[in-house]
C-alpha cells in the first residue's frame, strides 16, 4: 500500500489557492485597463475589492510562494493604478 504525504497534498491545494489569487488579481487589473469595472462597480466598491484582491494574492504568495519553475522574470511587479477623482459639474 503507498504511503500517502499529506504535506505534498496540503502543499498542492494551497498551490491552487494561490494561483486562484493571482488570477482574481489579474481580473481586476483587467477590468481597470478595459474600463469594464464602471460596468459593475461604484469607483468605491471597485478599489476596496481591487485592494482586497491584491492584498489576498500577495497574502497567498506567501503562505505558498510559486515553484522556482513557475516564477518568471517581472511576474510579480506591482501595476499602480490610479482612478481620478470625478469633479462635479459647478
Amino acid at each position: 500500500m503507498s504511503e500517502r504525504q499529506p504535506g505534498r497534498a496540503l502543499d498542492a491545494v494551497a498551490q491552487k489557492w494561490r494561483r486562484l489569487a493571482e488570477q482574481r488579481r489579474a481580473h481586476f487589473v483587467d477590468l481597470f485597463h478595459s474600463g469594464r469595472w464602471k460596468h459593475y462597480y461604484s469607483e468605491e466598491q471597485y478599489l476596496e475589492l481591487m485592494r482586497e484582491a491584491f492584498r489576498l494574492a500577495e497574502r497567498w504568495a506567501v503562505i505558498a510562494p510559486p515553484p522556482a519553475d513557475e516564477v518568471e522574470p517581472g511576474a510579480h511587479t506591482v501595476v499602480p493604478i490610479v482612478i481620478a477623482k470625478r469633479r462635479d459639474a459647478a
